[in-house]
């Protein structure tokens, strides 16, 4: 039996970060920082077209230039994800300049000359001649109920609009890194990575090695948010490069290089119509999607799924396409498609409401799904009118005049905009390692990694509530392939799949503990029942105060460390029985200056329904990330394409805009409290993503109140609204 939890319980409370210490004294180490002796310095030589072919490369005048090692332009033993020769988009790496400095290797780099058998590409996904395509994957198959299209023609009240969405780039303080070591036919690296395992087998694939002689390290990731969720380019070549040179190879792409060669949030362009009754009944709704990708690879950015089930819609039909471009791979961007299709969905519901002359928020209550009706399967846990009703009346929704243009204080247009969020839950089967040393201490490990949300700090408030254990007394590492396998960092599914695999590893070494105790004739729990001993501060104790700590029993049995491995996996068959996502309901107030159409977040409320909470304070930070996040999709950020020849004109800090803090106004949130025991044992469900999701809906829908007008571009720039 499986005794209660260790008090005092930490889980739930606001923790500060464990690793806080190392990062702002500048003692946590990233790819780049790793000290690896005899390194030399690797930059890569990208192409300047976008279709074509390379004739030749000329690299005498690099070979020559001082500190140069070599410089590589065949890429035989390697798998890359393109032909070498073949140019299949900008920024393609074409060669690789290895010197004994940075310097040298930049400089050198300019020097090598590439000749090209250049083709007109295709990047504009306006273009005439870019042809749309199916989705290739289930989830974003076309899909319908009803006959969505004779219900909006006989709809009482419609909306029918059409989105045009902005390339999105990542750009995180982190920089793409990696050091690349070969020992024999064993390969290390230091990576900045979301996913060890996948990284692990990434290089293992490209260099036809079996998973064990790869060594990936990565303790600490400076952003990523999905741009370090697949192993790019320049890892695999920075490897090769090692290999070639039998030496360790550092590469660390330019911010220019960043825009190029690692994915980004695709454009997109979607039509969401909606037909309701008078009394706001929604009748029928279609939705359809088109979205860009590269001819040369698979990703789809899904942005039809949450329409499907968000409302209730008795007639719906929904059609994705995507649209192949000579492009570079885009790939999952934080809230990946959801928070384009939310966009559509929750400013046409705003637009509707509007028609109706209806509350927005009553609206969404008044179609209020009973079950997920694209899978007729119950809600997990569906909150989303509470965090409205909560939302609502903390920010004060009640003052909002619902006709646009009715709010001026002097030049300033005052509007208020609310929309709902959602994102699916998920968990997936994680593994920990747990010891328990001489000393009372504990090390835990998971090959998870933290990319900025806390993994360090939150596993170790689990660990410590399962072992009954002080949070100084445990210690918590992740980061390394050699540790137990975790999945990627993710899909919001860290805490519930990686939380649930150290609670597991954790309950069962404390049992361990406790059921030695009460049958050793030496201990003074002797005789009892494991579920009448508890533990705390590392003491099994039972009432009337008699036990003993761990080091008592280790050190009475002549025991050392005593450890468990063990993998948690999702009850699967309960998870395909439930539509489980988390939801959340934000509120904006924006001002937009009327005659220079600049638009300000003055303020900015959330409430989520994300299960347990392990950590409020990290919870609360993550939530601020989110909006700011969101605010920059919604005003600023834009990946600018000259369709020439396929160059990003903007691939730079300076004229990629992305928010600072004059552009952030007063953020807060909070979280309804409760759980999900369906998805995990924890309670947990995802937050990361969800904070993002409705943030650039609510902007939109609060400018349309300030000024009357409904933007659907994104972002929402100044001309738009002069």
């Amino acid at each position: 039996m499986t005794s209660p939890m260790a008090v005092p319980r930490f889980s739930g409370r606001p923790v500060t970060r464990v690793d806080g210490r190392l990062k702002v004294t500048g003692q946590a180490t990233y790819a780049a920082d790793n000290p690896v002796p005899d390194a030399v310095h690797a930059v890569l030589v990208c192409s300047t077209v976008a279709r074509g072919g390379v004739t030749g490369v000329d690299t005498a005048a690099a070979q020559r230039h001082t500190d140069v090692v070599r410089v590589l332009t065949e890429f035989r033993g390697v798998t890359l994800p393109f032909e070498p020769r073949t140019i299949t988009s900008f920024g393609q790496p074409v060669a690789v300049v290895v010197a004994e400095t940075l310097e040298a290797a930049a400089h050198a780099a300019t020097l090598v000359e590439v000749r090209y058998d250049a083709a007109d590409p295709l990047t504009d996904v306006d273009a005439p001649q870019a042809q749309a395509e199916p989705g290739r994957t289930a989830r974003t198959t076309d899909y319908a109920r009803g006959d969505a299209d004779a219900a909006l023609r006989g709809a009482e009240v419609s909306t029918d609009l059409r989105f045009t969405l902005a390339r999105n780039n990542h750009n995180p303080m982190e920089l793409p890194s990696t050091i690349a070591r070969w020992d024999g036919e064993h390969l290390t690296v230091w990576d900045k990575v979301q996913g060890i395992t996948w990284s692990q087998e990434a290089y293992a694939e490209a260099f036809g090695l079996s998973a064990d002689q790869v060594h990936v390290l990565s303790p600490f990731v400076g952003g990523a948010f999905g741009g370090a969720g697949r192993t790019w380019p320049h890892g695999l070549l920075a490897a090769y490069a090692a290999r070639e040179l039998g030496r360790p190879v550092k590469v660390t792409l330019t911010r220019r290089q960043f825009y190029t060669t690692v994915g980004y949030r695709p454009t997109s362009r979607q039509r969401l119509a909606i037909g309701a009754d008078r009394s706001g009944r929604i009748t029928g709704v279609i939705h359809e999607g088109r979205v860009e990708k590269s001819r040369h690879d698979g990703y789809e950015d899904n942005v039809t799924g949450v329409p499907r089930f968000m409302y209730s819609a008795p007639h719906l039909r929904s059609t994705y396409r995507t649209v192949p471009l000579d492009v570079n791979p885009p790939t999952f961007t934080r809230a990946p498609g959801t928070v384009s299709g939310v966009f559509a969905l929750e400013s046409a519901l705003d637009d509707l409401a509007f028609r109706l002359g209806m509350d927005p928020i009553e609206l969404r209550a008044r179609n209020e799904p009973r079950r997920d009706e694209s899978t007729d399967l119950p809600f997990s846990t569906r909150r989303l009118t509470e965090c409205f009703a909560q939302g609502a009346d903390t920010f004060g929704w009640s003052r909002r005049n619902a006709t646009p243009r009715a709010v001026r204080e002097g030049n300033l247009l005052v509007g208020f905009g609310t929309a709902a969020a959602v994102y699916h839950a998920n968990a997936v089967a994680s593994a920990a390692s747990v010891r328990i040393n001489r000393d009372g201490t504990a090390d835990v490990q998971t090959g998870s990694i933290d990319m900025g949300p806390g993994t360090y700090t939150a596993m170790t408030q689990v660990a410590a509530d399962a072992l009954g254990l002080p949070l100084n007394r445990v210690r918590f590492a992740l980061g390394d392939s050699r540790m137990p396998q975790a999945p990627v960092h993710s899909a919001s599914q860290t805490m519930a799949s990686v939380g649930s695999g150290v609670l597991h590893a954790a309950n069962l070494l404390r049992d361990r503990f406790i059921r030695t105790a009460v049958v050793d004739p030496g201990s003074p729990l002797a005789g009892l029942r494991p579920d009448e001993v508890t533990v705390a501060d590392g003491r099994m104790t039972a009432s009337g105060g008699r036990g003993e700590s761990y080091q008592d029993l280790l050190r009475r049995r002549g025991w050392g460390p005593l450890d468990a491995t063990q993998t948690w996996s999702p009850d699967e068959a309960e998870q395909d029985a439930y539509a489980m996502h988390s939801y959340g309901a934000v509120f904006a107030e924006v001002t937009v200056d009327e005659q220079l159409g600049l638009t300000r977040v003055r303020r900015m409320y959330a409430v989520y329904d994300a299960g347990r909470i392990i950590n409020p304070l990290l919870a609360h930070s993550q939530a601020i990330g989110g909006m700011v996040g969101g605010i920059g999709m919604a005003l600023l950020e834009s990946t600018d394409l000259d369709h020439r020849d396929g160059r990003i004109v903007n691939a730079n800090m300076s004229d990629y805009l992305v928010p600072v803090n004059a552009d952030i106004g007063d953020l807060d949130a909070a979280f309804l409290p409760g759980e999900d025991m369906l998805l995990s044992p924890l309670g947990v469900k995802g937050l990361a993503e969800l904070v993002f999701v409705g943030v650039p809906a609510a902007i939109a829908n609060a400018v349309f109140n300030a000024t009357g007008r409904r933007v659907t571009d994104l972002p929402i720039t100044l001309d738009t609204l002069i």
